[in-house]
């Protein structure tokens, strides 16, 4: 039986495995990183962790298999990982020799996170990273933790969520603009969408 509820803090972890497994736009990134809690440092577990409030899994009876985080002010939130989230990562990565190249790419977002644009932000202040494993695709997981995020987010006041699709996930694309996402514009290796609530 499927569930879909709000995070508890014994949800770290699967945050963290969630990510790695669809972090290769959408599919399993295992084999490309020595350090498997790199995907999740960056797209997951900070929100579960600082904004724990703003996070919803799907559980299935083999566990937690689906996430969406994120935050209702992007501004307030990157400069909580600044205080509170990247310096202990900064430190710990400050050595990437022997990891291997997706390691390294991961390392220096952490060391120099990606700016969404501000216009963007502007905008549509809210953002989320939602992510499945394979086994709840299709059968409308997404959607349903989508409208959880989106009520809870439209009942705080927020006025609009941006988020950042891989260029080459065609899947996920084809769900954020069925969902009404409407694409802003797109940057290498990023399709930046909006909705306004």
């Amino acid at each position: 039986m499927l569930a879909l509820r709000s995070y508890r803090p014994d949800d770290l972890d699967a945050l963290y495995a969630i990510c790695l497994q669809t972090g290769d736009a959408s599919k399993d990134a295992t084999e490309l990183h020595s350090d498997h809690k790199l995907v999740g440092h960056i797209y997951s577990a900070p929100y579960g962790v600082l904004e724990p409030e703003n996070v919803f899994v799907a559980e299935d009876d083999a566990g937690v298999a689906g996430y969406i985080v994120g935050t209702h002010d992007s501004n307030r939130f990157t400069q909580r990982l600044e205080q509170d989230w990247w310096p202990a990562l900064r430190a710990r990565y400050a050595d990437p020799s022997g990891m291997t190249e997706a390691d390294r790419g991961r390392i220096a977002a952490i060391m120099q996170p990606e700016k969404t644009p501000a216009d963007i932000v502007a905008g549509y202040p809210a953002h989320i990273h939602m992510n499945l494993l394979s086994r709840l695709r299709g059968q409308r997981v997404g959607t349903r933790l989508l409208d959880m995020w989106v009520t809870q987010a439209k009942a705080a006041g927020v006025s609009g969520i941006h988020l950042g699709a891989s260029a080459s996930n065609s899947g996920g694309i084809a769900f954020w603009t069925r969902s009404g996402f409407t694409p802003l514009r797109e940057e290498p290796g990023v399709v930046w969408f909006g909705m306004t609530l």
